[in-house]
Formats: structure tokens, C-alpha cells, sequence
């Protein structure tokens, strides 16, 4: 098997490839919306979203494989995206969604 020196340097420096994946939100009237989760370590200033046509709030993010917990921060409010099915229980009662990147 012939492996190039990039491909090598990824494998043997233990580097994952990652994925653009896009997060939506609709929420027509807010002012302010931002993506939260783990993998920014639940900061609501990391990923701020951009509103679209009808409303439609849009993020693309990189992430490496895995399985991940978000919310959306929408105008000083926490909020569940209703296109994701998976929940898990947080520590103050609510649910945060999961995503999985294959």
C-alpha cells in the first residue's frame, strides 16, 4: 500500500479529518442567535450565526469525528434545535441536543 507523505504525516501525528458541518435555526425575530456546545466549550460568543432569508439562522462549523452536545443561543435564551431528535439531560434541568459526525 502507497501512502503519500501528507497522508502519512496525518496518520502518524494522530490527526483526524474534519468535517464542515452546518447548523440552522429558524427564528425570524431575533436580533441575535449563536451556536453553543462542547466543542467551543459553551461559549455564546464563538459561533454567532448568520440570519438568512425567513428568518433562517446559519453556522458551518469544522469538527472531527465524534459525538456532540449544542444549544442555540437565541437573544439571551437557551434553545433546542427542533430538527434533532437525539437529546441527553443537562446539569440545570433542561436537554441539549446531540449531534453525531461520522
Amino acid at each position: 500500500m502507497l501512502i503519500n507523505k501528507k497522508t502519512e504525516r496525518k496518520v502518524t501525528q494522530g490527526k483526524s479529518v474534519q468535517a464542515k458541518i452546518t447548523f440552522e435555526y429558524t427564528a425570524p425575530e431575533a436580533k441575535e442567535v449563536s451556536l453553543v456546545g462542547n466543542f467551543n466549550q459553551w461559549n455564546s460568543q464563538a459561533n454567532p450565526m448568520k440570519k438568512g432569508k425567513k428568518g433562517m439562522w446559519k453556522v458551518a462549523i469544522s469538527l472531527a469525528p465524534g459525538r456532540y452536545e449544542y444549544r442555540f443561543f437565541a437573544d439571551g435564551n437557551w434553545e433546542n434545535d427542533p430538527s434533532c431528535s437525539g437529546r441527553v439531560a443537562n446539569e440545570f434541568g433542561g436537554e441539549n441536543c446531540i449531534r453525531i459526525v461520522a
